[in-house]
């Protein structure tokens, strides 16, 4: 009997240890954290979430934020129900979830990233000596016209000038970009290449849509199978895998940056015209926009997004400031680089859908 009383004592022993362990935890990571949020939110936000400051901080404030990704077009689709917000990479899909919804506007849009694409040295080098880049030691600018130009001949690195010394560069020309019907950034992508192929017209209609359509499709389809995610085609570029220009958000760099990782073979090239992904926060309870909000107006939580390479609004000195040791790769003030109007939700699903045929 004693030895069975010494066992469950034993168990109950480990067991409060545990839950001391935990709470001990608990009190060290999230303060005085009293309320749990449940959020949708985009791959390239997970880390931000999952950094052990950031938990500290918004634990500071009183929040638990509990995360699950997807796809930013793919949220449209959930049943975000028992949700507190969804956290998309633009306002396109975001204003579709608040329709939906029937959220009450603003959303808030603590920060945004301007898309652009990552290149080998080599395959930059080779994009400029043939006009369609520029470049400078690890960054410079992708010409978009010319890029599309070279996309609807179906021009190949082989007829490139100077690919030949690169056995990597052979095949099709072509920026490889997540699915535009799933995914914001391969969305964004369709936005300003559509925007430049129609000589800076914003498409309005179906009837837009169609006129650039095969050359949208000629530029997903070279692709083969897309990734959903830009977390996924980031890591396969760092990792020397795939496509030798990738289309990623900015803040993804400027995050690796950040942590000392060894980027010595990159060189990011951003389009001359892009669109900017607004993350915009859409509040399903209460506690969701106060917790959007709070992303916006938090000192703490704005200098942890700069850490993770984000741009908050109306404040770039924070950015500038932050990532003023990485200006080799890194075109802070967006020299150069103009903003492309992102259609219509509604006419922006019609391009991605017949982009991909």
């Amino acid at each position: 009997m004693r030895r069975i009383v010494a066992v469950v004592l034993a168990v109950f022993l480990i067991g409060g240890v545990a839950a001391a362990v935990v709470a001990g935890r608990e009190g060290q990571d999230k303060g005085t954290a009293t309320k749990t949020v449940r959020a949708v939110i985009g791959s390239e936000k997970a880390e931000f979430f999952a950094d052990p400051d950031v938990v500290k901080a918004l634990a500071a404030k009183g929040y638990t934020v509990e995360t699950e990704t997807s796809g930013s077009w793919a949220m449209e689709g959930l049943d975000l129900k028992g949700y507190d917000f969804a956290f998309p990479g633009s306002q396109a899909p975001a204003a579709e979830l608040a329709k939906k919804y029937g959220v009450r506007q603003p959303l808030p849009r603590p920060f945004y990233s301007p898309l652009v694409v990552v290149a080998h040295r080599n395959a930059a080098e080779v994009l400029a000596a043939n006009g369609l880049a520029t470049v400078n030691k690890g960054n410079g600018t992708l010409k978009m016209g010319a890029y599309l130009d070279a996309a609807h001949a179906n021009r190949t690195w082989q007829q490139l000038k100077g690919a030949d010394k690169y056995g990597e560069l052979t095949g099709t020309l072509f920026v490889s970009t997540t699915d535009p019907t799933s995914s914001n950034s391969g969305a964004l992508y369709l936005a300003a290449a559509s925007y430049v192929a129609a000589g800076g017209r914003v498409a309005a209609d179906t009837s837009a849509v169609d006129e650039t359509a095969p050359l949208m499709r000629k530029l997903i389809n070279v692709q083969g199978a897309q990734q959903t995610s830009s977390d996924a085609t980031f890591r396969d570029f760092i990792s020397g895998v795939g496509n030798p220009l990738v289309l990623v958000y900015e803040s993804q760099v400027a995050s690796l940056l950040m942590r000392g990782q060894s980027v010595d073979d990159l060189t990011v090239l951003y389009p001359d015209t892009t669109a900017n992904s607004d993350h915009t926060v859409v509040p399903l309870t209460e506690e969701g926009r106060a917790l959007g909000e709070l992303l916006s107006t938090d000192k703490e939580l704005r200098k942890l997004a700069v850490r993770h390479g984000f741009r908050p609004q109306d404040a770039s000195a924070e950015f500038t400031a932050a990532t003023a040791a990485h200006t080799t790769y890194l075109n802070q003030k967006l020299t150069g680089v103009r903003q492309a109007p992102v259609p219509a939700s509604k006419v922006l699903h019609e391009m991605a859908r017949q982009a991909r045929g």
